[in-house]
């Protein structure tokens, strides 16, 4: 099934592919010349989509699921994922007001957010990812992936797993992935988390945060994390993320510390997290 997934442009479909590219975990997702496709399940059934643009304003969607009646979800959630909806000139009329966000808008005129698939696999990710890099944590969720991702076959090279169900995740003992107990502890509860309120990752819930804040092992960086990809909070920012601070003092010229950040993203509300994509993406060396 081919499907259209209309934007207002303008899109800037290199930097989403270079996001997903450098965080894509093996058996599960694929990046190629210009396009991406990976493995999904929704409520046990599985399958794979790939997308890449069309010729109009419109990334072109090839699904392979065997439930039809899923469809219009999955639409929505690959909307959600690839920021399709974003008003960007309401935003970035917001943003513009500070000097440094006019030039890095200028540069990158249509960045968008990069979203995620499932939430219960993006907090997996974001536990596995704290306070290392993100080429270790690809190696960890890669690993989980196959010891505990469901086997898929797939006519798309390269997709052989299906991310694993939370029910399998709250009684693994994840520690022996090789890391410290108290992180496969983490992984376990929120995958249990997620069983005791299956909203717990939905996007638009007020309380989003304050309620990932309440389980155990996670932090405020990893929370906003989550709400920013996951929960589709635009104004979510993990201010003690080394590479915004690091963006910052390159963009800048001099030292920056996890408090400045933060106060100087007051400037940049209701809109954070869009500043923190433009941030991110500064750091890049692919244009």
């Amino acid at each position: 099934m081919r499907v259209l997934l209309a934007y207002q442009p303008p899109y800037d479909w290199s930097a989403m592919l270079q996001f997903l590219s450098a965080r894509a975990v093996a058996g599960l997702e694929v990046v190629t010349d210009g396009g991406y496709a990976r493995s999904i399940g929704l409520n046990g059934v599985h399958g794979t989509f790939s997308i890449e643009p069309a010729d109009s304003d419109a990334l072109v969607l090839t699904l392979d699921f065997p439930d039809v009646s899923a469809v219009p979800e999955i639409v929505a959630r690959l909307r959600r994922m690839f920021d399709l909806d974003a008003e960007l000139p309401s935003i970035h009329r917001q943003l513009v007001s500070d000097p440094l966000m006019k030039r890095l808008i200028a540069q990158r005129p249509g960045l968008r957010v990069p979203g995620a698939w499932d939430g219960l696999e993006l907090a997996i990710r974001a536990v596995l990812g704290q306070q290392i890099t993100v080429g270790a944590a690809i190696r960890l969720t890669s690993k989980l992936v196959a010891q505990y991702g469901v086997p898929l076959q797939s006519p798309l090279a390269g997709l052989n797993h299906v991310f694993p169900e939370a029910d399998l995740l709250a009684k693994a003992d994840l520690a022996n992935l090789g890391m410290p107990k108290s992180r496969g502890r983490t992984l376990s509860g929120v995958a249990q988390a997620l069983l005791d309120d299956p909203l717990l990752f939905e996007p638009g819930r007020e309380d989003g945060v304050a309620r990932l804040l309440a389980l155990h092992g996670i932090g405020d960086w990893t929370a906003q994390y989550i709400a920013l990809r996951q929960l589709r909070e635009p104004d979510a920012f993990p201010s003690g993320d080394v590479g915004l601070i690091n963006a910052l003092a390159v963009l800048e010229g001099g030292p920056v510390t996890a408090r400045e950040l933060l106060l100087r993203a007051e400037a940049w509300r209701p809109h954070r997290g869009y500043a923190a994509q433009l941030l991110w993406t500064s750091l890049s060396r692919s244009d």
